[in-house]
């Protein structure tokens, strides 16, 4: 069973197939009707009306329209197109167990409860005849498909055939139907229209299912006896054929397969059985654990079944229909009916080749799965489940065509898969043992070759490869050295289609497409919902395949569209230019004619073949939205452009590709702020400042305009928006204008006017206006202001203008390909090419251009000025777009067709800081390279560190240090430019070194020496920041070479000792009042690994503290170490002299310390960890803790977290190579 759509839901009592569409319709025992597409697998819809279960559901051969009946004795005909339930059927007295729709005539058969069966006229909405003999429930019944005939199965344990010929030479016109109702009341039961022809009595129990044979004269019946049995019928009578047995509780439904000589049942024992309908024997069990059957449905036209069971149902197939196939240049060879055949594409000539053996009886799935064929020796593999698995050798006669009676003995073997791997060699899969076994024509075995994977199939791959399929991935393997050549993770393939060249693969999966080369190196997936099918190659290296409904394309960068709509499937085999040569499920070949436009014209865009593309858009059709967004999408706004004249969509596309000239023309005809403000937005982008000008103009944006005017220096236009802001009375627009401009006296005067005599007088009395500032102080009287005393003036500036020659400089460029080449597109003949090229790309001719000031009159603003002073504006006139100096047509070269004429401007390169990161797994380039967040991450895994509040000014001290920064010039911003290592002029200026870095090993050992001194002299604190500082400088340290990685690691551990040491000690000095713990301490300061004066210094010290503690034993032992470790002579006599006093006395207190067994000391604590007990350690600088410090941070490096994960110290390049 291929199962192909399944759902969950309440249990399902009714399903009926659409006869064309993908659907199915389920009703439930909830009383739900759902309506499913099952090649997508989605619930379109549900009706729920009826009140209580509903049993039975039919849809109507030809009309929109289904019919239900349930157990509230309704029938009810609804409307799938508007959702709706067009009326109610009323009459039966008890549940209504199935209802059904004639084929041609506008009748309902219905079966129910109350012991009888009606036929309905739908159209007139009346019951035109009730078949009443049955003395129990009518558990189905249903029209013959061809013949007046129906026939009832009920639980009185018969099943009638009713002939209802009567019925069908009766006018059918509604009128007729109204005028026999009374005829019927007189005689309600003993209607005349329909008969019993027989009652076929065998069952012991109820029936509940009978349906007719589609073609024979055939009934099948199944009932609560578990039996399921077959009857004749001729004119005269009906007779029992056979029963069969084999179900092991009631059967619930059983009808003839549509298709084949079979017989399909269901029961609720949980199964569904098929049977030979010949032979009467049973074929194939399917079963599931715990839900009963109760319905089953055939497809009227497809190879489909549905069955309905407690807790939903399945749509499924019983065999595969897919023909075996393979294809040689010219030619496929098939298998259909039994026979293999050859099939000619150019002649379109078919050919019987070789019989095959036809098995004994109906055996399911068995048939040819697979096909291989070598062209050299005209032999055919074909590969078939039965068995288990086996395939057939076939030598095809060469002249095959007048032999195709004989009967060759094929080789035979068993095998997963076969395909031919060289000309006279094929592989064989032995599955039991995962190798393939190497076999010549005469089928003996001439190699084995364990496969690299745990393979469930294998496909041809190249002489002597084999393409390997496991569940999720696939590898290409070289039998012949036993090597992979190539692997890849993907959804589980079913079949793999290779290009003619062999350079590339598609990698069929159920709703996956995965395009790989040769060495499946992918380059893309697709994803389709509906289940694909087949595909092949085209010569252009564009995929064509198909799914259960379309046949789509896929270009090699993973763009796909749909090429046509399929009414069934079928299987691609050859696509030669616009025919695509294909197989459908019967066998049949056809030529499908398809139009290629689509998608060559998508692949010469991706492959830059402009002069095709451009014949493509003057001579074809080519347009709709899918197009422009794809062009869009893309990154060709310039070629959508031609197909457009929604002047919308043509605003937004020449914003897009930066067509100034086509956005002023369509933002004039839509004439919309919004449209306006965008184009002002691009025109800012390149430096048009006179299309942004106007565009703010026409949208009256005045505070845009000014700071325009200001950006650009234009100072003079900045006064006129000064007078302008006084005309609209805009106090704030004033006091801008007069701030841009750097008017003083302008400033006070607006100030004095809006009434913030305050403000003014401070003002003027700021910028030395002294005859104002007086007048002012006498109109504010005691109000005065007071100025500030000591404080230094400064004049507010305006700022230099960033540019003062209008717009900005544009490079000379050739006219592009779809330029010119494309104007005439649409615009009309191509006379009008010259003229249009002169206005539209290149120079402003047709621009209807604005006068600035005659755009601002025809405003809301009336400006008065004096009538010279408006003369002289209107004579400077407009905006200079002249000085645009682009080339005229006749200065181009005649170079048009030509693409390598065009100018193509450089494109920014990618940034030094971003190579430096691109290999790196350095932390301290990633800072240098100022990518923080990488650095963090890399130290995190690297060193396990969790704090990174110490390394903060590194970090920022190894970017500034590893840039520098240029000013150009004033108003610009600063330019920064990254510092390499080692960088010299002969250097190629495309070869990057790694950063200049701030932090240097030499620099460390300078430090080290320092903190060295500042032990010595005793300086503790000093000391241990400089060490700590040591330890925070090394994770981001870069050397050189591997002895110098060495040289840090010794760093690091000669850092934590002193770090802990000394931490070690600055806490016995805070420990004032406890001396037993003050002694601890100081002998375990003696056990940190220190430089040898150090150490002596740190013996005598604890060897002082103990003996004035009175712990004489442990203070001889300092001084026996002291002794021996070549002390100074002073240092020597002081051992000796403790030594003596000591004596044999013993300790006065006893310390957690024990010299004889070796420790270390946690440097959380400060408690020794003897040899054998359990630590943790700091990832970074392996300093010891106690296991309850596990989780938090060292607090010896202050970096780390204690017990964390991470892979070691990473400083030098040549530790990776």
């Amino acid at each position: 069973m291929l199962t192909k759509f399944e759902t969950k839901s309440n249990r399902v009592k009714g399903l009926s197939f659409h006869s064309k569409r993908p659907w199915i319709l389920a009703s439930l025992h909830s009383g739900v009707i759902q309506l499913w597409d099952y090649r997508m697998g989605t619930l379109l819809d549900r009706f729920d009306e009826h009140d209580g279960p509903v049993r039975g559901v039919h849809f109507h051969k030809s009309q929109p329209l289904f019919v239900s009946g349930g157990d509230d004795y309704k029938i009810k005909v609804w409307n799938y197109k508007t959702h709706r339930c067009l009326f109610t059927l009323l009459g039966h007295l008890d549940y209504i167990r199935t209802v059904q729709f004639h084929d041609e005539h506008p009748w309902i058969v219905s079966a129910s409860d109350d012991q009888t069966i009606r036929i309905w006229n739908w159209q007139s909405r009346t019951c035109i005849s009730v078949l009443t003999g049955h003395n129990h429930y009518v558990m189905c019944a249903s029209f013959h498909p061809k013949e007046d005939l129906v026939v009832s199965a009920s639980l009185d344990q018969t099943v009638r055939v009713w002939d209802i010929g009567a019925m069908r030479k009766k006018t059918v016109s509604p009128a007729d139907d109204i005028l026999r109702l009374s005829q019927m009341n007189t005689d309600l039961f003993g209607g005349v229209d329909a008969v019993v022809k027989y009652v076929l009595e065998g069952h012991d129990r109820g029936v509940n299912w009978a349906s007719f044979h589609p073609s024979l004269p055939l009934i099948v019946s199944g009932a609560d006896d578990r039996q399921v049995k077959l009857w004749r019928m001729n004119d005269s009578k009906a007779w029992e054929v056979d029963t069969l047995r084999g179900h092991m509780n009631n059967v619930s439904c059983v009808m003839f397969h549509a298709k084949q000589d079979i017989i399909v049942s269901n029961s609720e024992d949980k199964s569904i059985r098929i049977w030979d309908a010949t032979k009467r024997t049973g074929v194939q069990t399917f079963r599931r654990e715990h839900d009963r059957f109760w319905i089953l449905s055939a497809h009227p036209e497809m190879n489909l079944l549905a069955a309905g069971h407690d807790s939903g149902m399945i749509v499924f197939k019983l065999e595969r229909e897919r023909p075996a196939f393979s294809v040689s240049g010219d030619s496929i060879y098939y298998v259909k009916d039994r026979f293999l055949r050859y099939y000619e594409f150019s002649s379109q000539k078919e050919v019987q080749v070789v019989p095959l053996r036809r098995p004994g009886s109906v055996i399911l799935n068995q048939g040819p799965r697979t096909l291989s064929y070598s062209p050299t020796e005209n032999a055919v593999l074909i590969c078939s489940d039965a068995d288990g698995g086996s395939y057939e050798l076939f030598i095809v006669p060469k002249d095959a065509a007048g032999r195709s009676e004989f009967m060759q003995d094929a080789k035979k073997g068993s095998g997963g898969s076969a395909v031919f791997v060289a000309r006279n060699r094929f592989a064989v899969l032995d599955k039991s043992n995962n190798q393939a076994l190497v076999k010549n024509l005469k089928n003996e075995i001439v190699k084995k070759s364990v496969l690299p994977i745990a393979t469930d199939a294998i496909f041809y791959a190249g002489t002597g490869n084999l393409l390997c399929k496991a569940e999720d991935r696939v590898v290409i393997f070289d039998l012949q050295q036993r090597i992979i050549l190539g692997d890849l993770q993907t959804p589980s393939v079913k079949y793999i289609v290779w290009s003619s060249d062999m350079e590339s693969v598609a990698l069929l999966s159920k709703h996956a497409i995965v395009i790989t080369n040769k060495k499946l190196v992918h380059r893309c997936t697709l994803h389709e919902t509906i289940r694909v099918k087949s595909g092949a190659w085209d010569e252009n290296g564009v995929f064509i395949y198909t799914t259960l409904n379309h046949i789509k394309y896929c270009l090699p960068n993973g763009d796909n569209g749909i090429i046509k709509t399929l009414d069934v499937p079928v299987y691609i085999t050859k696509v030669s230019g616009s025919n695509i040569y294909c197989l459908d499920r019967d066998g049949k070949n056809h030529v499908i004619s398809i139009d290629a436009t689509e998608y060559i014209f998508k692949l010469s865009l991706r492959r830059k073949r402009y002069d095709h593309v451009m014949s493509m858009i003057r001579s074809s059709q080519l347009c709709g939205q899918a197009l422009i967004a794809y062009l869009q999408q893309k990154g060709f706004p310039e070629v959508a452009l031609h197909f457009v004249k929604d002047e919308r969509t043509r605003f937004n596309l020449a914003l897009e590709s930066g067509n100034i000239q086509i956005a002023v023309a369509s933002a004039k005809e839509i004439d919309e702020k919004d449209h306006w403000y965008r184009l002002g937005i691009e025109a800012l982008r390149q430096g048009n400042t006179s299309i942004v000008e106007y565009a703010y103009q026409r949208t009256k944006n005045f505070e845009r305009l000014s700071f325009l005017y200001l950006v650009t220096g234009n100072m003079e236009k900045l006064s006129k928006m000064l007078k302008i802001a006084e005309i609209k009375n805009d106090v704030m627009g004033q006091f801008h204008n007069a701030l841009y401009l750097g008017d003083i006296q302008e400033r006070v005067k607006i100030l004095e006017k809006a009434g913030h005599l305050p403000l003014a007088y401070v003002t003027a009395a700021t910028h030395g206006l002294t005859e104002v500032a007086e007048r002012l102080a006498v109109e504010l009287g005691d109000n005065l202001p007071s100025l500030p005393e000591g404080k230094a003036r400064s004049l507010l500036v305006p700022p230099p203008p960033l540019t003062c020659s209008g717009d900005w400089p544009l490079l000379r460029v050739m006219r592009g390909i779809f330029e010119g080449g494309l104007d005439s597109v649409g615009r009309g003949g191509p006379e009008e090419e010259e003229e249009e090229a002169n206005g539209a790309d290149w120079g402003d001719a047709d621009l209807d251009i604005v006068d600035v000031e005659g755009a601002m009159q025809n405003g809301d603003i009336s400006v008065d000025i004096e009538e010279g002073e408006a003369n002289d504006e209107n004579e400077e006139g407009g905006w200079d777009l002249d000085d645009l100096e682009l080339p005229a047509d006749v200065d181009t070269p005649k170079a048009t067709s030509n693409v390598r004429s065009l100018f193509v401007a450089p494109v920014p390169g990618m940034q030094v800081s971003q190579i430096w990161i691109q290999k790196s797994s350095l932390a301290g380039e990633h800072a240098a390279a100022g990518n923080f967040d990488t650095a963090m991450r890399l130290l995190s895994r690297q060193l396990g560190i969790k704090n990174f509040a110490p390394l903060k000014p590194m970090f920022l001290d190894l970017f500034m240090g590893s840039h520098t920064y240029l000013q150009a010039f004033a108003s610009a911003p600063v330019i920064s430019i990254a510092v390499e290592k080692g960088w010299s002029e002969s250097a190629s200026p495309n070869v990057r070194g790694p950063p200049a870095l701030v932090f240097k090993l030499s620099q460390l050992d300078e430090k080290l020496k320092s903190a060295y001194r500042a032990t010595t002299d005793g300086k503790f604190p000093e000391a241990l920041r400089q060490f700590l500082s040591i330890l925070h400088t090394i994770p981001l340290i870069v050397v050189d070479s591997r002895r110098e990685v060495d040289e840090v690691k010794e760093l690091i551990e000669i850092a934590r000792e002193y770090v802990l040491g000394l931490k070690i000690e600055v806490k016995r000095k805070e420990t004032k009042d406890n001396l037993v713990r003050q002694q601890e301490l100081a002998a375990y300061f003696t056990n940190c690994r220190l430089q040898k004066i150090h150490a002596r210094l740190v013996l005598t010290s604890a060897m002082t503290i103990c003996f004035k503690g009175g712990n004489y034993s442990t203070a001889a032992n300092f001084a026996r170490m002291l002794l021996e470790s070549s002390p100074a002579e002073a240092q020597a006599r002081k051992a000796k002299q403790v030594l003596q006093a000591c004596g044999d006395r013993k300790d006065a207190e006893q310390l957690n310390y024990d010299y004889r067994n070796p420790f270390v000391v946690c440097g959380a604590t400060f408690v020794p960890i003897y040899r054998g007990q359990k630590d943790v350690s700091c990832p970074y600088c392996g300093a010891r803790f106690v296991p309850s410090i596990e989780g938090q941070l060292c607090s010896v490096c202050e970096l780390a977290m204690v017990g964390a994960d991470a892979s070691g110290l990473l400083c030098s390049p040549s530790q990776t190579r």
